[in-house]
């Protein structure tokens, strides 16, 4: 279905993103303050360098279907969406500059005073999560004098495009991602998508904004990573190369969704361990390695949440399901939970232990000796029936999945605080007593 698009920037995801859209059969106007860009556009060259983008801009000159200007009142006017796509750029001190989106939404907000039609705003500028709801709703309201789902919506779509390919990137992404606050606002932009390949996700938008920042977030660190480990492996006389195509070819572990749900701080007798090694080598080789030195310092601040979450509660009687590393598995070494109920213990808690795959009778060798050098009186805290050690709780702390939740559920009260460390799906979170998260 052809739609009528204004577009407001004519930077790098201005000018692909309208370029693009006229591509795929719909109207659109290039929106710039900027004389020369906007003259650059209507003569069929590209504002930035982009393979393919001048190609398209001409093609939409041709055709009809792409024009430029300056006068957003008039843009405004004769679309039916805006997409605001101009820079966000760093302040001195780190923080994003979202002046000039808030600019571009008063004045796509004066246009939109007079106009009788419903209007779909659409922020595409990469911005933070709360900016639609904070700045963008704000400012569109005051200066149209309407309300938000009265006259005009207000959508999230943020872009993943990458310089160099970024035509591919739009007319073949993996996925596209529709943020709103109701089902009508996503629903029309879908429209406009109506021909991608990929995946379309609705969700709101605040989620909306943040993957944006999830998905460079973590480029940022793969490439760290890998120069990291590449940096090492040089001192180390290995082939980085080599090591690096035997690495990837796992895509179970370390090319997947695996370890990428949140949910509690990490331990066992392999992650705590490699780390300290492989670090400590790097600091003998006098290689710096910042990321992967930061990632146990990480680990224990994560844990420290969980302590800080339940100690808020003001109640000193806990239950913990769950006690070794993870679960279907007896490894209390280096465990968070063991190290969450130490610091509990320290801060003068109540602590009953529940976990099915943990007797002290069966435990042996270091595992034992680690769990009674630790906590010594451990055998005092665990306990075999799960019923008895929620009962006698004020907060119930979810360490495990080896728990079935339906029992547990069976055992609350409402005035009970349920500590969920693992990330319980949303359908299976207990609607009885007081429920946190420590991630959500």
């Amino acid at each position: 279905m052809s739609k009528r698009v204004s577009v407001f920037g004519l930077g790098y995801v201005g000018s692909v993103t309208a370029g693009c859209l006229a591509h795929r059969g719909h109207e659109v106007y290039g929106v710039d303050v900027n004389p020369t860009k906007v003259e650059a556009f209507n003569a069929g060259r590209s504002p930035v360098l982009e393979p393919q983008l001048d190609e398209l801009i001409a093609e939409g000159l041709e055709n009809g279907r792409i024009r430029a200007t300056t006068d957003t009142v008039g843009a405004v006017s004769a679309t039916d969406i805006s997409f605001i796509c101009v820079g966000t750029p760093s302040l001195p001190n780190g923080k994003l500059d979202v002046s000039v989106v808030e600019h571009v939404c008063e004045q796509i907000g004066g246009a939109l005073r007079d106009k009788e039609a419903p209007h779909l705003v659409v922020l595409r500028s990469t911005v933070l999560p709360g900016t639609a709801e904070g700045v963008a709703i704000p400012a569109l309201e005051k200066a149209s004098g309407k309300q938000v789902g009265d006259g005009f919506h207000v959508c999230s779509n943020p872009e993943f495009l990458r310089e160099g390919s970024a035509v591919a990137d739009f007319l073949e992404p993996p996925m596209t991602v529709l943020g709103g606050q109701t089902a009508e606002a996503t629903g029309n932009l879908r429209q406009l998508y109506e021909w991608t390949p990929g995946d379309i996700f609705e969700t709101s938008l605040n989620a909306a904004e943040m993957i944006k920042y999830a998905c460079n977030c973590f480029h940022a660190l793969k490439i760290a990573f890998a120069n990291e480990f590449g940096s090492l492996c040089k001192e180390l006389e290995v082939d980085a190369e080599e090591m690096t195509d035997i690495f990837v070819a796992d895509n179970r572990l370390n090319i997947s969704a695996a370890y990428l749900k949140p949910g509690f701080a990490f331990g066992g007798s392999c992650l705590p361990k490699d780390l300290r090694a492989i670090t400590y080598r790097a600091k003998e080789l006098d290689v710096g390695l910042p990321l992967l030195s930061s990632i146990l310092p990480s680990n224990d601040q994560h844990l420290e949440r969980a302590v800080e979450l339940i100690l808020e509660q003001k109640q000193r009687e806990v239950a913990l399901l769950g006690l070794s590393f993870k679960p279907d598995t007896d490894d209390l070494r280096e465990s968070p939970q063991v190290q969450l109920v130490k610091r509990l213990l320290g801060e003068g808690c109540t602590v009953r232990i529940w976990d099915p795959n943990v007797s002290l009778g069966r435990l042996i060798g270091s595992n034992r000796s680690f769990i009674e050098e630790y906590i010594p009186h451990i055998g005092s805290l665990l306990h075999e029936d799960l019923a008895t050690v929620i009962n006698g709780a004020s907060v119930v702390v979810l360490g495990t999945t080896s728990v079935d939740k339906d029992t547990v559920l069976s055992c609350l009260t409402d005035e009970q605080t349920v500590i969920d460390l693992v990330h319980l799906n949303k359908a299976d979170r207990p609607v009885a007593g007081s429920y946190h998260g420590i991630c959500w």
